[in-house]
Protein backbone atom coordinates (compact mmCIF):
# COMPACT_ATOMS: atom_id res chain seq x y z
CA UNK A 1 0.00 0.00 0.00
CA UNK A 2 1.20 3.39 -0.71
CA UNK A 3 0.45 7.07 -0.99
CA UNK A 4 0.83 9.08 -4.42
CA UNK A 5 0.20 12.88 -4.88
CA UNK A 6 -1.06 13.59 -8.55
CA UNK A 7 -2.57 16.08 -10.48
CA UNK A 8 -2.76 18.64 -13.70
CA UNK A 9 -2.51 22.36 -14.64
CA UNK A 10 -4.23 22.97 -17.93
CA UNK A 11 -4.32 26.68 -19.78
CA UNK A 12 -5.58 26.85 -22.67
CA UNK A 13 -6.25 30.12 -25.34
CA UNK A 14 -9.85 30.57 -26.62
CA UNK A 15 -10.42 32.52 -29.80
CA UNK A 16 -14.31 31.71 -29.40
CA UNK A 17 -17.04 29.76 -27.74
CA UNK A 18 -15.76 26.25 -26.56
CA UNK A 19 -17.08 23.27 -25.13
CA UNK A 20 -14.47 21.45 -23.09
CA UNK A 21 -14.21 17.71 -21.87
CA UNK A 22 -11.65 17.17 -19.35
CA UNK A 23 -10.86 13.23 -18.69
CA UNK A 24 -7.72 13.33 -15.86
CA UNK A 25 -9.44 12.58 -12.37
CA UNK A 26 -8.20 9.33 -10.93
CA UNK A 27 -10.49 5.99 -11.30
CA UNK A 28 -11.59 4.64 -8.09
CA UNK A 29 -11.25 0.98 -8.02
CA UNK A 30 -10.85 -1.90 -5.51
CA UNK A 31 -7.06 -0.83 -5.39
CA UNK A 32 -7.46 2.66 -5.90
CA UNK A 33 -8.86 4.95 -2.77
CA UNK A 34 -8.91 8.67 -3.23
CA UNK A 35 -8.19 10.05 -0.26
CA UNK A 36 -8.33 13.87 -1.23
CA UNK A 37 -9.40 15.36 -4.14
CA UNK A 38 -9.84 18.98 -5.86
CA UNK A 39 -10.67 20.93 -8.81
CA UNK A 40 -9.94 24.79 -9.78
CA UNK A 41 -11.22 26.59 -13.04
CA UNK A 42 -10.26 29.59 -14.13
CA UNK A 43 -12.08 31.70 -14.39
CA UNK A 44 -14.80 30.13 -12.13
CA UNK A 45 -17.30 27.89 -14.67
CA UNK A 46 -19.66 25.58 -14.08
CA UNK A 47 -18.05 21.68 -14.47
CA UNK A 48 -20.42 19.05 -15.21
CA UNK A 49 -19.30 15.74 -13.93
CA UNK A 50 -19.76 13.05 -15.87
CA UNK A 51 -18.87 9.36 -15.91
CA UNK A 52 -18.81 7.96 -19.63
CA UNK A 53 -18.52 4.45 -20.92
CA UNK A 54 -18.94 0.96 -19.43
CA UNK A 55 -15.48 1.97 -17.85
CA UNK A 56 -16.89 4.86 -16.08
CA UNK A 57 -14.36 6.69 -16.82
CA UNK A 58 -14.55 10.19 -14.68
CA UNK A 59 -14.85 13.36 -16.91
CA UNK A 60 -15.77 17.41 -16.51
CA UNK A 61 -17.05 19.38 -19.10
CA UNK A 62 -17.45 22.60 -19.32
CA UNK A 63 -18.28 25.76 -21.57
CA UNK A 64 -15.71 28.47 -22.15
CA UNK A 65 -15.93 31.84 -23.58
CA UNK A 66 -13.02 33.47 -25.50
CA UNK A 67 -9.92 34.46 -23.58
CA UNK A 68 -9.02 31.51 -22.17
CA UNK A 69 -9.49 28.56 -19.18
CA UNK A 70 -7.04 26.99 -16.59
CA UNK A 71 -7.78 24.04 -15.32
CA UNK A 72 -6.12 22.35 -12.19
CA UNK A 73 -6.69 18.86 -10.59
CA UNK A 74 -5.08 17.28 -7.10
CA UNK A 75 -5.95 14.62 -5.80
CA UNK A 76 -4.15 12.49 -2.58
CA UNK A 77 -4.57 8.32 -3.73
CA UNK A 78 -3.99 5.17 -1.47
CA UNK A 79 -3.04 2.20 -3.93
CA UNK A 80 -2.90 -1.30 -2.64
CA UNK A 81 -1.86 -3.38 -6.00
CA UNK A 82 -2.73 -7.28 -5.68
CA UNK A 83 0.60 -8.34 -6.50
CA UNK A 84 0.79 -12.27 -8.18
CA UNK A 85 3.90 -14.41 -9.09
CA UNK A 86 4.20 -13.89 -12.74
CA UNK A 87 4.87 -17.42 -13.59
CA UNK A 88 1.85 -19.05 -12.80
CA UNK A 89 -0.43 -16.91 -14.68
CA UNK A 90 -1.94 -18.48 -17.67
CA UNK A 91 -3.99 -17.38 -20.54
CA UNK A 92 -8.33 -18.17 -20.35
CA UNK A 93 -9.09 -20.38 -23.47
CA UNK A 94 -11.32 -18.23 -25.35
CA UNK A 95 -14.80 -20.12 -24.09
CA UNK A 96 -14.09 -19.04 -20.75
CA UNK A 97 -13.11 -15.52 -21.28
CA UNK A 98 -15.41 -13.11 -19.50
CA UNK A 99 -17.81 -11.08 -21.44
CA UNK A 100 -16.01 -7.67 -20.39
CA UNK A 101 -13.08 -8.94 -21.64
CA UNK A 102 -13.94 -9.85 -25.46
CA UNK A 103 -14.61 -6.59 -26.87
CA UNK A 104 -10.24 -6.39 -25.88
CA UNK A 105 -9.42 -9.07 -28.47
CA UNK A 106 -11.38 -6.69 -31.58
CA UNK A 107 -8.41 -4.23 -33.71
CA UNK A 108 -8.99 -1.15 -32.90
CA UNK A 109 -8.38 2.44 -34.27
CA UNK A 110 -4.65 2.76 -33.23
CA UNK A 111 -3.90 -1.25 -32.40
CA UNK A 112 -4.67 -2.85 -35.63
CA UNK A 113 -4.18 -6.55 -34.31
CA UNK A 114 -5.01 -8.00 -37.38
CA UNK A 115 -2.52 -6.47 -39.43
CA UNK A 116 0.53 -7.37 -37.18
CA UNK A 117 -1.25 -10.90 -35.96
CA UNK A 118 1.17 -12.87 -38.42
CA UNK A 119 4.09 -11.11 -37.16
CA UNK A 120 2.66 -11.91 -33.73
CA UNK A 121 2.30 -15.53 -34.49
CA UNK A 122 5.35 -16.02 -35.81
CA UNK A 123 7.31 -14.10 -33.36
CA UNK A 124 5.48 -15.00 -30.11
CA UNK A 125 3.39 -18.10 -30.98
CA UNK A 126 5.73 -20.49 -29.37
CA UNK A 127 6.64 -18.98 -25.82
CA UNK A 128 5.60 -20.06 -23.19
CA UNK A 129 1.43 -18.77 -22.78
CA UNK A 130 0.33 -16.15 -19.85
CA UNK A 131 2.67 -14.18 -18.35
CA UNK A 132 6.19 -14.77 -19.68
CA UNK A 133 4.40 -14.64 -23.42
CA UNK A 134 2.82 -10.50 -22.58
CA UNK A 135 6.71 -10.21 -20.87
CA UNK A 136 8.58 -11.29 -24.33
CA UNK A 137 6.33 -8.87 -25.75
CA UNK A 138 6.77 -6.39 -23.67
CA UNK A 139 10.33 -6.99 -23.78
CA UNK A 140 10.64 -7.26 -27.31
CA UNK A 141 9.07 -3.70 -28.11
CA UNK A 142 11.35 -2.37 -25.07
CA UNK A 143 14.03 -3.56 -27.76
CA UNK A 144 12.86 -2.77 -30.81
CA UNK A 145 11.60 0.91 -30.16
CA UNK A 146 13.68 4.15 -29.90
CA UNK A 147 12.24 5.98 -27.62
CA UNK A 148 11.57 9.75 -29.19
CA UNK A 149 9.71 12.83 -28.29
CA UNK A 150 7.50 14.58 -30.76
CA UNK A 151 8.43 11.44 -33.17
CA UNK A 152 5.15 10.23 -33.55
CA UNK A 153 1.29 12.19 -33.93
CA UNK A 154 -2.32 11.40 -33.26
CA UNK A 155 -2.98 10.10 -36.63
CA UNK A 156 0.39 7.26 -35.85
CA UNK A 157 -0.82 3.87 -35.25
CA UNK A 158 0.82 0.32 -33.99
CA UNK A 159 1.34 -0.45 -37.39
CA UNK A 160 3.45 2.86 -38.68
CA UNK A 161 5.28 2.47 -34.82
CA UNK A 162 6.23 -0.76 -36.16
CA UNK A 163 7.59 -0.08 -39.24
CA UNK A 164 9.10 3.50 -38.03
CA UNK A 165 10.73 1.53 -34.76
CA UNK A 166 9.89 4.37 -32.86
CA UNK A 167 7.32 6.63 -30.50
CA UNK A 168 6.30 7.62 -26.98
CA UNK A 169 4.65 5.91 -24.42
CA UNK A 170 1.21 5.75 -25.97
CA UNK A 171 2.85 3.83 -29.03
CA UNK A 172 4.97 1.55 -27.33
CA UNK A 173 1.56 0.67 -25.52
CA UNK A 174 -0.16 0.39 -28.51
CA UNK A 175 2.14 -1.59 -30.22
CA UNK A 176 2.46 -4.14 -27.24
CA UNK A 177 -1.68 -4.25 -27.24
CA UNK A 178 -2.36 -5.05 -31.16
CA UNK A 179 0.52 -8.08 -30.70
CA UNK A 180 -1.62 -9.14 -27.35
CA UNK A 181 -4.43 -8.97 -29.17
CA UNK A 182 -2.92 -11.00 -32.37
CA UNK A 183 -2.49 -14.68 -29.83
CA UNK A 184 -5.94 -13.85 -28.39
CA UNK A 185 -4.67 -12.65 -25.20
CA UNK A 186 -7.56 -9.32 -24.24
CA UNK A 187 -5.08 -6.26 -24.01
CA UNK A 188 -6.13 -2.34 -23.06
CA UNK A 189 -5.07 0.62 -22.85
CA UNK A 190 -4.41 2.44 -19.42
CA UNK A 191 -4.07 6.46 -19.64
CA UNK A 192 -2.62 7.24 -15.63
CA UNK A 193 -0.22 9.00 -13.74
CA UNK A 194 3.15 7.62 -12.81
CA UNK A 195 5.54 8.41 -9.89
CA UNK A 196 9.13 8.65 -10.75
CA UNK A 197 8.60 9.54 -14.19
CA UNK A 198 10.65 12.06 -16.07
CA UNK A 199 10.10 14.31 -17.17
CA UNK A 200 6.62 14.39 -15.51
CA UNK A 201 3.62 13.90 -17.58
CA UNK A 202 0.37 11.74 -18.17
CA UNK A 203 1.72 8.08 -19.35
CA UNK A 204 0.00 5.67 -21.02
CA UNK A 205 0.99 1.69 -20.60
CA UNK A 206 -1.67 -1.15 -20.86
CA UNK A 207 -3.46 -4.31 -19.01
CA UNK A 208 -3.40 -8.09 -20.67
CA UNK A 209 -6.30 -10.16 -19.17
CA UNK A 210 -4.88 -13.41 -17.35
CA UNK A 211 -6.68 -16.28 -15.39
CA UNK A 212 -8.93 -14.00 -13.69
CA UNK A 213 -7.80 -10.28 -14.04
CA UNK A 214 -6.11 -7.57 -15.41
CA UNK A 215 -2.34 -6.91 -15.00
CA UNK A 216 -0.50 -4.35 -15.65
CA UNK A 217 2.33 -3.61 -17.83
CA UNK A 218 4.64 -0.72 -19.74
CA UNK A 219 7.19 -1.73 -22.16
CA UNK A 220 8.77 1.59 -22.08
CA UNK A 221 10.27 0.52 -18.78
CA UNK A 222 10.67 4.68 -17.53
CA UNK A 223 8.79 4.62 -14.38
CA UNK A 224 8.25 1.33 -11.27
CA UNK A 225 4.51 -0.18 -11.86
CA UNK A 226 4.28 0.42 -8.44
CA UNK A 227 3.44 4.27 -9.14
CA UNK A 228 1.26 3.99 -11.70
CA UNK A 229 -2.49 5.79 -10.72
CA UNK A 230 -5.06 4.99 -12.93
CA UNK A 231 -7.22 8.01 -14.87
CA UNK A 232 -9.18 5.53 -17.72
CA UNK A 233 -8.81 2.75 -19.74
CA UNK A 234 -10.02 1.76 -22.92
CA UNK A 235 -9.39 -0.04 -26.24
CA UNK A 236 -6.93 2.72 -27.17
CA UNK A 237 -5.69 6.37 -26.72
CA UNK A 238 -8.57 6.98 -28.82
CA UNK A 239 -10.81 6.76 -25.91
CA UNK A 240 -8.90 8.22 -23.31
CA UNK A 241 -7.85 11.74 -24.19
CA UNK A 242 -7.34 14.07 -21.15
CA UNK A 243 -8.86 16.64 -22.77
CA UNK A 244 -10.64 16.97 -26.26
CA UNK A 245 -12.50 20.68 -26.71
CA UNK A 246 -15.16 21.87 -29.39
CA UNK A 247 -14.59 25.31 -30.23
CA UNK A 248 -11.53 27.27 -30.98
CA UNK A 249 -8.52 26.56 -28.02
CA UNK A 250 -4.57 26.02 -28.22
CA UNK A 251 -2.74 24.42 -25.35
CA UNK A 252 -0.52 27.15 -23.95
CA UNK A 253 1.24 24.58 -20.88
CA UNK A 254 0.45 21.30 -19.40
CA UNK A 255 2.15 20.84 -15.92
CA UNK A 256 1.66 17.43 -14.90
CA UNK A 257 2.58 15.65 -11.41
CA UNK A 258 2.78 12.28 -9.34
CA UNK A 259 4.72 12.30 -5.96
CA UNK A 260 5.32 9.85 -2.88
CA UNK A 261 4.57 11.77 0.16
CA UNK A 262 8.25 12.03 2.37
CA UNK A 263 7.94 9.05 4.71
CA UNK A 264 10.68 6.69 6.12
CA UNK A 265 8.67 3.86 4.91
CA UNK A 266 9.89 2.70 1.11
CA UNK A 267 6.99 2.06 -1.19
CA UNK A 268 6.45 -1.46 -2.42
CA UNK A 269 8.90 -2.50 -5.39
CA UNK A 270 7.71 -5.10 -7.85
CA UNK A 271 10.44 -7.72 -9.80
CA UNK A 272 9.78 -8.04 -13.55
CA UNK A 273 8.52 -11.26 -11.97
CA UNK A 274 5.93 -10.06 -9.98
CA UNK A 275 2.15 -9.11 -11.85
CA UNK A 276 0.53 -6.28 -10.86
CA UNK A 277 -3.17 -5.61 -10.38
CA UNK A 278 -4.97 -2.21 -9.77
CA UNK A 279 -7.95 -2.79 -11.66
Amino acid sequence: MSQIHVGCELEYATTAQTSFLFSVNVSRTDCQRVLSEYLTITPAVFAERLEIGLERKISQRCFVQPGGICFRYDATVEVSAEVDFGTTLVENPYRELPPDALPYLNPSRYCESDLLGNFSMREFGSSSPGFLRVQSICDWTYNNLAYVSGSTNSHTTARDVFVERQGVCRDFAHLAIALCRGLGIPARYVSGYAAELQPPDFHGFFEAYLEDRWYLFDPTRLAPVSGFVRIATGQDAADVPFATFIGAAQLKSKKVWANRPTSPIRPPQFSDQMAVSTA
